[in-house]
């Protein structure tokens, strides 16, 4: 019966839909191999939504574009956590150059003018220049310790140094280049000095009115000090990244 339907043809129904009927799980039809035939959504394709179909892969019906956001984010986000801009080491070490010929030439001036010699006021009596050696560490501090501060102005340095090669951001380049001045104008006198090297008397003479004398390396040291603190608190980093608590 079968063979005679084949033959003589069932009315109403096309060829292809009943042959399809007949081999459901033969080969496919001309069309269908070649990838000419009508597009099928649900099979794993791409629909007209942009929506790509569960058949094909295994995986939820999820936008093509969807799925390709957090691949790019996190490029970005990586990006964004690494410095940007170039190391400030050249402004790092032109600030402590600065410091530290400012500090030496006036060190020089006031040995050979002021030692051994009268206070000159600039400001009345509330500020003047007068020569003094300081064993001890800024502003008169710790008279008997001239050796330990002399090793920590050492240690001060090399890690300043070590710092300087992850060094991004200019505040902190300056901050640090004035510490490093300050340092190494201190250190200076220390080791070269009297009585004997690496407990050098420190030249000061900036005499405000009831205040402590101190020099121009001092001052930088302060200076660099307080910038520092301030761009803590600002969560700037010398990486030049910026951090929130």
């Amino acid at each position: 019966m079968a063979e005679a339907e084949r033959i003589i043809g069932t009315p109403g129904t096309p060829d292809a839909a009943r042959a399809g009927q007949e081999r459901p799980d033969g080969p496919a039809a001309p069309d269908e191999r070649s990838g000419a035939g009508p597009a099928r959504t649900p099979a794993g394709g791409s629909g007209a939504d942009g929506t790509e179909g569960a058949g094909g892969t295994g995986e939820a019906a999820v936008p093509a574009a969807d799925r390709a956001v957090p691949e790019d984010g996190a490029a970005q986000g990586g990006a964004a956590g690494r410095p940007r801009g170039r190391r400030r080491i050249a402004v790092l070490f032109a600030v402590a150059a600065f410091a530290y010929a400012l500090d030496l030439i006036s060190k020089m001036i006031v040995v050979a003018k002021l030692e051994h010699h009268e206070p000159v006021e600039i400001v009345g009596d509330w500020l003047r220049f007068e020569a003094i050696r300081n064993a001890g560490a800024a502003f008169g501090f710790g008279e008997a310790f001239t050796v330990i501060f002399t090793v920590i102005a050492a240690v001060v340095i090399v890690v300043i140094a070590r710092l300087a090669r992850k060094l991004y951001s200019l505040p902190w380049a300056i901050a640090l280049g004035l510490l490093l001045g300050g340092a190494l104008g201190n250190l200076t006198d220390r080791i070269f000095r009297s009585p004997g090297v690496f407990e050098g008397a420190v030249v000061d003479f900036i005499a405000p009115k009831h205040f402590a004398v101190f020099n121009l390396a001092d001052s930088a040291i302060v200076c660099g000090g307080i910038l520092i603190v301030l761009l803590s608190f600002r969560g700037l980093d010398p990486d030049g990244t910026v951090h929130k608590d």
